[in-house]
């Protein structure tokens, strides 16, 4: 094997080659989704167990991105390699089972080995073949064909146009059944709870806001050094104004500070009456967080107050809060 330096323009030529073929290939597969296709979707939505996805070698690691994507998308599934399941992980498969066996040869023997349990069972078998003359075609209930012309490799040996055929097969089932489930992305995100993506559809202002002693708080009637001292003891760069009742009458932040100063050579003599603007953003506590950063982003603030039906006050967050809790 040579390892003679070749020209960056021939590694250049050797990517949009491969990117080239594989565009080729998708093309060809986007006119195959028909009459078969839509029998998988169907097949699948009528499961009442799980979805079983199996596959040895390169069409293994794509079968369980399948699986994966499946089970993140409201429809029940996990993979099986082929090699484990004849020592024993058959047991995990049951009558109400559905499964979607991959090969791109259609004649991988691990796979070929548990296709007797799978009649036995009289499950559905969705597979995904190169050749609808190969053993798992013609055993199968469904079969899309994921055939292409030529691999991006230059040998025409090493699995990359079938695979990402394969793969693209594998997320338009799982995007149809999406849909045909009415998966919204809220679902999504319950069964992403951890990620960026589920923080920003379920973590709301109340998980998050500061509460009780930490929330600055003063009166029309508080002195302004008072005030002062509640901006500068609770670190949150300004102070809520409420009346009597505890609703909000404004906000005084580190912003209306500065200005203050600039137009009031007495503010140490002043109530916070004289100072205060009335009117702010307020949020309910039921807000989703990712509302919070709408609001402080369009209205160019850091802080913002939250109330509950009556706009008293209850709590009161800032950017640093959101930037803690993920959803920045």
């Amino acid at each position: 094997m040579s390892s003679k330096p070749l020209p960056a323009t021939k590694h250049i030529d050797s990517g949009r080659r491969v990117i080239e073929i594989e565009t080729a290939a998708l093309n060809e597969l986007s006119e195959r989704i028909g009459p078969s296709f839509a029998a998988a979707v169907q097949h699948c939505l009528e499961t009442r167990g799980r979805v079983i996805v199996t596959g040895m070698g390169k069409s293994g690691h794509i079968g369980s991105k399948l699986a994966a994507t499946l089970a993140s998308t409201g429809t029940p599934a996990f993979f099986v390699h082929p090699g484990e399941a004849s020592h024993g992980d058959l047991g995990m498969i049951t009558r109400d089972d559905t499964v979607i066996a991959i090969s791109y040869s259609g004649e991988s023997a691990e796979v070929i080995t548990i296709l007797p349990l799978i009649r036995r069972l009289g499950l559905t078998l969705i597979t995904l073949t190169g050749s609808a003359t190969s053993t798992l075609a013609r055993t199968a209930t469904v079969n899309l064909d994921v055939s292409v012309a030529e691999e991006a490799c230059p040998l025409n040996l090493a699995p990359t146009a079938s695979t990402t055929a394969t793969l693209a097969m594998g997320d338009a089932l799982a995007v149809a059944l999406l849909e045909a489930r009415g998966f919204t992305r809220e679902d999504f995100a319950l069964s992403h709870p951890g990620g960026t993506l589920g923080k920003r559809l379920l973590l709301r202002v109340g998980d998050i806001m500061r509460t009780g002693d930490e929330l600055p708080m003063c009166t029309l009637e508080t002195p302004f050094r008072d005030a002062l001292m509640q901006m500068t003891s609770k670190g949150l760069g300004m102070t809520a104004v409420v009346d009597g009742e505890q609703r909000v009458v404004g906000i005084f932040t580190d912003g209306d500070l500065r200005r203050a100063l600039d137009h009031h050579r007495d503010i140490v003599e002043l109530t916070m009456n004289a100072l205060v603007k009335p009117g702010c953003k307020t949020l309910g506590r039921d807000a989703l967080a990712v509302d919070a950063v709408r609001m402080l982003e369009s209205h160019k603030i850091t802080s913002v107050l939250v109330v509950d039906d009556d706009d008293r006050l209850i709590g009161a967050l800032n950017v640093h809060d959101l930037l803690r809790a993920g959803v920045m």
